[in-house]
């Protein structure tokens, strides 16, 4: 892994590739790193420069110095990109708050995205994991953040994936590791509480960015995992109706991260889409 500084913030990537080919751009979710999109770069690296990036005061990323809301995030990715020389349209996948960024990228940059690939992605309805939902009580949420460790971090774990086998020792210790950096508590509080709170994913923030999107028509792809225990399945409804003109994908038997549960059907689904925008 890499690191570079990015308007004063000290940024965590991954790279693998040919830095000549159509640039790849992996994201990941609310608490997460780029590690949940690691084997999507051996099925992706023989035709593309594919990045995968820990959003700033996720992973192993520093925040930004202002607070975090989904602008700032998406701004964070773009700013990479240009540190990292990057500036050709990008094909952007984003896993569930790396979704709604990958899409707040898209409505302020347009021009510099080819295709978009949305995969348990927040945006599509109110219903989310409770655990989400209890960080919006004042003070509780702080606590729970602060108490993740060996015992609980488990837990959390299991809470992504229908195969329990993929709750392996290394994924706790790095979910250990990240709840241990300084920036981890304060800007998962920032983003969800800006998401929503105790009822659920806000509604506002939702509709103002599907309206921004409506008639960009960038090829699209959407997909679900059947088993979801963060974002339901149910889902997927409000976003093939959100961008009529893409294509979908219910994974069977599948929790919130198919690009790590069923990494070779993922990618299978996804090249093509991307091999047609090169054509």
């Amino acid at each position: 892994m890499n690191h570079l500084d990015v308007r004063g913030s000290r940024i965590r990537f991954h790279e693998t590739g040919d830095p000549a080919a159509p640039p790849v751009v992996l994201l990941h979710g609310i608490g997460r790193s780029l590690e949940d999109w690691e084997p999507q770069h051996s099925r992706f690296q023989d035709g593309y420069r594919v990045i995968s990036i820990d959003m700033p005061g996720f992973g192993l990323s520093q925040r930004m110095p202002t607070p975090t809301t989904l602008p700032v995030l998406a701004d964070g990715v773009w700013a990479t990109l240009d540190a990292l020389g990057e500036t050709r349209p990008v094909h952007l996948m984003g896993n569930s708050l790396g979704g709604a960024v990958s899409m707040t990228m898209l409505a302020a940059a347009p021009d510099r995205v080819a295709t978009l690939t949305l995969v348990n992605s927040a945006g599509f309805g109110k219903e989310v994991t409770w655990a989400l939902r209890i960080l919006a009580v004042p003070g509780l949420g702080r606590t729970m953040l602060r108490n993740i460790d060996k015992r609980t971090a488990p837990r959390v774990e299991r809470t992504l994936f229908r195969d329990r086998a993929l709750v392996t020792p290394e994924r706790v210790e790095m979910a250990v590791r990240i709840a241990r950096q300084p920036d981890f508590a304060p800007v998962y509080l920032e983003i969800a509480r800006e998401l929503g709170g105790f009822g659920g994913v806000a509604p506002g923030w939702r509709s103002t960015l599907l309206a921004t999107l409506a008639g960009l028509n960038k090829p699209t792809m959407i997909t679900w995992g059947d088993r979801d225990r963060i974002l339901p399945s149910t889902h997927l409804a409000a976003a093939r109706a959100a961008f009529p003109h893409a294509r979908s994908h219910m994974f069977r038997e599948t929790g919130h991260m198919p690009q790590i549960e069923r990494p070779d059907e993922f990618a299978g689904l996804v090249r093509p889409m991307l091999a047609e925008v090169a054509a």
